[in-house]
């Protein structure tokens, strides 16, 4: 009984000595060096009011938009990428330095009629668009794009994270849930590169608007993608 005893004595002190082994370890590392650092917002409009600082307008029309309810709405206009009117845009996080998710929620307040009807990300080199990740109408269906990933919610949460050279494009329906990814490809760096919110295909016979909520861009650290499914 008495050996038992002396076992299990040592038993522990091996386990202490462990434990305090492993949190020596833990501080010789330093602080922020034991887990990744968290996320960190670098921009964010929850366009309470009026715009935050740093927004332009390309082809603005402000008949056709309105702040409400801490959204900005946009009428969407007929038109396509290269002649869209009222898209906001801003200068785009230096993904050279980092990976960035670009966020923004938006809601149709009237049903989508029109073929290729749209909302949504547009990534823009020197001018040009180059990219999107939108809510569009194909053929009577809705679908995230790219990916073509069938979408039957009203609202939408769209997130584009972006790299040095890639993006992945993600999107959680009713903005709950977590996020899943639509696609995930090559996205070549160019010359004053912006990012937008936008919509446009609209019909020219009614009025349609989109509601843009939670606009945000965020740093991300760590190597992996946030969860997907």
């Amino acid at each position: 009984m008495t050996h038992r005893l002396r076992l299990s004595r040592c038993t522990a002190q091996q386990v202490v000595a462990a434990v305090m082994i492993g949190v020596s370890c833990l501080t010789a590392l330093g602080p922020g060096r034991a887990s990744a650092a968290e996320p960190a917002v670098v921009f964010s409009d929850g366009f309470a009011g009026e715009l935050g600082e740093g927004w332009t307008w390309l082809r603005e029309n402000p008949a056709a938009r309105r702040i409400a309810e801490n959204a900005l709405e946009i009428r969407v206009e007929p038109g396509v990428a290269q002649t869209v009117k009222n898209a906001l845009l801003r200068p785009s996080p230096e993904r050279a330095k980092g990976r960035f998710a670009i966020d923004v929620t938006i809601t149709n307040l009237s049903p989508p009629t029109q073929q290729f009807e749209q909302a949504g990300i547009t990534w823009y080199t020197d001018g040009k668009p180059v990219f999107k990740l939108v809510k569009e109408l194909i053929d009577g269906k809705l679908y995230v794009i790219p990916g073509r990933k069938p979408l039957e919610c009203n609202t939408v949460e769209l997130r584009l994270i972006v790299s040095a050279d890639r993006f992945t494009a993600q999107y959680r329906p009713e903005a709950k849930g977590e996020y899943l990814t639509a696609a995930e490809g090559k996205l070549a760096p160019g010359p004053n590169e912006q990012v937008s919110i936008q919509c446009y295909q609209g019909p020219l016979d009614a009025e349609h608007w989109i509601r843009f909520e939670n606009f945000r861009i965020t740093r991300l650290d760590g190597d992996s993608v946030p969860a997907t499914k």
